[in-house]
């Protein structure tokens, strides 16, 4: 069941700022229907809802905190209210955590994962059984680098990310038969207040390291998210792809 990309809806979570407002242009300037989920940066949701309808998309934002099913239920009732149940999914919201592991408190441990695995989980349990009954859809899970590779001092946003990478692998298979594929966007370095914490030194020894000599644009990845999500792309699924400019090969 392919629609019209009028009639075709995205979700997108965390979707109000960074990669997640790139990730929901992108979609809106086809003209797709487009969900913009945050938690509690409203302002910056709406800065971004504008930004998508100036293309002339129907636009919807919703409020959730992803970590519960009971809050994910009511924001799929405003969608299917407003008749924009998502053809594709981006699992996009997630925070990271920078420190040594002997100083990692529980409750961090318990957030980061939480976040990025858990919310991730829920979120496409809440709406694969539409994509599923349409036998059509598209998972796309917004993973990292470190997902892959692991990086020092970020152990618990690595293992979550991992995390995310297995479950993408594995539902992909599940869901193969039903039409819906499932993919995850590692990328190595975007340029996105995520990455505030670092300083300039850092950020240029982090340069020094990418033989493209530089970050990731929030564009660049939207527009890979955009190509893994596009119908003629269905031959495409479990897969993790890595933008990030040569630093992992």
């Amino acid at each position: 069941m392919i629609k019209p990309f009028s009639e075709t809806t995205v979700l997108v979570t965390g979707g109000s700022r960074g990669i997640g407002a790139a990730i929901a242009q992108r979609f809106a300037s086809v003209g797709m229907q487009v969900v913009i989920h945050y938690l509690s940066s409203h302002e910056s949701a709406n800065e971004t809802a504008r930004a998508c309808l100036a293309y002339g998309a129907n636009v919807l934002t919703v409020t959730a905190d992803i970590r519960s099913k009971e809050q994910l239920l009511r924001m799929r009732e405003k969608m299917e209210k407003h008749g924009m149940m998502p053809d594709i999914v981006v699992n996009n919201a997630g925070v990271a955590h920078y420190g040594m592991l002997q100083d990692v408190t529980e409750e961090e441990w318990t957030n980061v994962m939480d976040v990025n695995l858990k919310g991730m989980f829920l979120c496409t349990q809440t709406f694969m059984d539409h994509m599923v009954r349409q036998k059509y859809g598209r998972i796309i899970n917004v993973s990292s680098v470190w997902g892959i590779s692991g990086a020092s001092c970020e152990v618990v946003y690595s293992t979550a990310k991992g995390g995310v990478n297995a479950f993408t692998k594995a539902l992909a298979k599940e869901l193969a038969p039903s039409g819906v594929t499932v993919n995850a966007v590692a990328p190595g370095v975007v340029e996105t207040s995520m990455n505030a914490n670092l300083n300039v030194a850092e950020k240029e020894a982090l340069q020094n390291d990418i033989p493209a000599g530089r970050f990731a644009h929030p564009d660049e990845i939207a527009s890979l998210v955009y190509f893994i999500a596009l119908p003629e792309s269905g031959y495409i699924t479990g897969q993790i792809i890595s933008p990030n400019g040569g630093w992992l090969t």
